[in-house]
């Protein structure tokens, strides 16, 4: 596999998380339908905040474990591959539905920054999922860590903005079709599963050569 190959594996796995609605994307509708689009953009901001500093926390994880014990490097890469099979897995099997949004809670653009953030770092799950991620993708074989981590981190930030600043320019339309049509966000998660899936399995085929 090449290092570009591996960037497209990446994004697409990427995008297929980003896109499931959830607890940040619900917190985006909520301030774009009650505070307008730039209160949906400062939320999306702080989102994407959160998410920098759960790349550090991933890139910062590996760094160390290739640095440190090598040996387990691997076996971490296999391990997050299944692990997220299993999340795919899951996501192919699950029906989600958005039943509503309510409004904001936050009374200004800096607050809605600031619990987006939040919102995003407290999340006890992201930590283990970027843990199981990024062996996955940031190899040493592809040259130095630290410029690895900085483009993925960067792809990171681009999606969300992407996604969640989408929604939040168009919250109305967005609102609709996640919230008005129970069908389509089920397989939307559904979809993002079968993606999952795929993108772990061919990382789990590198693990194992």
């Amino acid at each position: 596999m090449t290092y570009g190959e591996n960037l497209w594996l990446f994004f697409t796995l990427l995008f297929g998380i980003i896109i499931v609605p959830g607890m940040d994307m619900i917190f985006v509708l909520a301030n774009s339908l009650s505070r307008g689009r730039p209160a949906g953009m400062a939320a999306t901001a702080g989102i994407m905040a959160g998410g920098a500093v759960h790349s550090l926390y991933g890139a910062l994880g590996v760094g160390l474990l290739a640095s440190f014990i090598p040996v387990l490097f691997t076996p971490l890469l296999i391990a997050g591959s299944l692990y997220m099979a299993w999340i795919g897995y899951t996501l192919m099997r699950s029906s989600i539905v958005i039943d509503g949004v309510g409004p904001a809670q936050a009374a200004s653009h800096a607050q809605a920054f600031r619990r987006g953030a939040i919102t995003c770092l407290m999340n006890p799950k992201a930590y283990l999922f970027m843990l199981a991620i990024y062996p996955q993708f940031l190899r040493p074989e592809f040259g130095p860590l630290l410029p690895q981590a900085l483009v993925m981190g960067l792809m990171t930030a681009a999606t969300q903005l992407a996604v969640y600043g989408g929604l939040a320019l168009a919250a109305g339309r967005a609102r609709q079709a996640i919230v008005g049509n129970a069908t389509a966000t089920i397989w939307i998660g559904r979809g993002a599963g079968i993606l999952l899936v795929a993108v772990s399995l061919v990382t789990l085929a590198e693990g194992l050569r």
